[in-house]
Order: structure tokens, then C-alpha cells, then sequence
């Protein structure tokens, strides 16, 4: 049984200390491949060093939404020209973040587009992410998608169903985080369990949002093996089974990624 974790921060601090113990764990727990998110063009070496330093671990390039009021002024060209080493197999993580606002929003709506039009003209998927914005994220999605084709997901998914019946019509895919186990998920799983599993994937967001039973504890990859044990359970299927459809999912969309 092998799983792959879609989303992770493997060069944030939280890791310095242990990276080799962190994919010890993650390879023992069954994990056999990693995608470390870029959030900020400005520290993209470090991410780009840890994808670099492990053959199963792969990144993206990006501003995160929270950052792209201070991130320097980035276009498409720029971002497709870094995503040319064959270690950089997406672009993200953006897109739009109204709950926290760390960015003004007009700025946030800006930057999601540019990454969009690079991964369009770069025939790579996008990482989307999504807080309390909803209506705008879909509406960009279906214009960006209406000049060409653009594949991608939105991770950590905690939207409501017409976003992720509106991201699934593009043709994206739907990434699930340990929040699918917490108590007060009900009205996620109930969305969660009418998603089809062909467009699923599972990830962790590490060092973040560990599941149960890992709740309170920094969140690393080896973690990713409950939120998926929920996630089967969610689709009555069995944990291999889960795993084989996911695993496959994930290399369905990122394509760069050798097998």
C-alpha cells in the first residue's frame, strides 16, 4: 500500500531539526512520494533544496494569498521559467483567503489570475487554495478555464459543495486534509461522501491541521495514513483500495512526477 502526500511544507522550520526522521517515518508508514508547497517566491530556494535532496520528494512554485501583498511583483513568464527544473511539477499553492486577510483582496485576486494564465500556458496544475471566498474563487476558476484549459485542485478542501461540484465541471481535482477527521467535520463528510473518489486526493498540509488521533502534535507526512483510514471509511472501500485510487489520482494530475 503506498500513499501520496499531496500537500505539504517540508521546509518550514518545524522539520530543520529532523527532515532525514520525517521521511524515515513517512517511508515506514507507506508513504512513497511528497509535494513540498511553495508560498513565497522569496524563499522558493529552500523549498526547491528540499525537493532537490530527496528523490521522492517533488514542489511547486507560488505565492500564497497571505503572502501576496509583500511577495515582489511576479508575472507568468517569470513563474513558468522556474517551474522548467524537473523537480517543480505545479504552481501554487494561490488563490483567494478572506477569512484572514493578510493581503488586500484585489491584490489576491490578481496574483491567482497570473498563476492560473502560467499554468494554463504551461500545461501544469494548479494548487488552489480557498478560505471564505468561495463565489470569487469560482468565478475566476471558470474565466481562466474559459481561455484554455487548466488543470489543478483545491487543496485542503473545507468549501461548500457548489464550489466543489464547480471545481469538479473544470476538471479539477479535490485535495482532503486531516480536518475530514475532526469532530466538528460533520457537514464536510456529509460533502466528502458525494464526491467521486477518481477525483480524490489526500494530503496533510504539514506541519499543520495533524489528525485524530495526532491532534495537538506538529503534522508530518506519516500522519496522512489516518486522514486516508477516515477518508475509506467515508467511501466504504478498503485502505489498499484507497490508497491505489488515490496514489493513481495524484499522478494522474501531476504528471511531471515519474511514476
Amino acid at each position: 500500500m503506498t500513499l501520496v502526500d499531496s500537500h505539504c511544507h517540508l521546509d518550514y522550520e518545524d522539520f530543520a531539526a529532523d527532515l532525514d526522521g520525517v521521511l524515515e517515518r513517512a517511508a515506514s508508514a507507506g508513504v512513497g512520494a511528497m509535494l513540498t508547497i511553495g508560498t513565497r517566491l522569496s524563499s522558493f530556494d529552500k523549498v526547491l533544496a528540499v525537493a532537490e535532496r530527496y528523490d521522492n520528494v517533488y514542489c511547486t512554485v507560488g505565492i500564497h494569498p497571505h503572502e501576496a501583498g509583500r511577495e515582489p511583483e511576479i508575472d507568468a513568464l517569470r513563474l513558468i521559467d522556474m517551474a522548467r527544473h524537473p523537480k517543480v511539477v505545479g504552481f501554487g499553492e494561490t488563490g483567494l483567503d478572506y477569512f484572514y486577510d493578510h493581503s488586500p483582496r484585489l491584490k489576491q485576486r490578481e496574483l491567482f489570475r497570473t498563476h492560473l494564465q502560467a499554468a494554463r500556458e504551461a500545461g501544469l496544475p494548479v494548487v488552489v487554495h480557498t478560505r471564505d471566498a468561495d463565489e470569487d474563487t469560482a468565478v475566476i476558476l471558470a474565466a481562466e478555464a474559459g481561455q484554455g484549459r487548466i488543470t489543478g485542485l483545491i487543496h485542503c478542501f473545507s468549501s461548500g459543495r457548489e464550489l466543489a461540484e464547480k471545481a469538479l465541471d473544470l476538471g479539477f481535482y479535490i485535495s482532503l486534509s486531516g480536518i475530514i477527521t475532526f469532530n466538528k467535520s460533520d457537514d464536510l463528510r456529509h460533502i466528502v461522501r458525494d464526491l467521486p473518489l477518481e477525483r480524490l486526493l489526500v494530503e496533510t498540509d504539514a506541519p499543520y491541521l495533524a489528525p485524530v488521533p495526532k491532534r495537538g502534535k506538529p503534522n508530518e507526512p506519516a500522519f496522512i495514513v489516518h486522514t486516508a483510514a477516515k477518508l475509506a471509511e467515508l467511501k466504504h472501500v478498503g485502505m489498499a483500495e484507497l490508497a491505489k485510487i488515490t496514489t493513481a489520482n495524484f499522478y494522474a494530475l501531476f504528471t511531471k512526477v515519474p511514476r
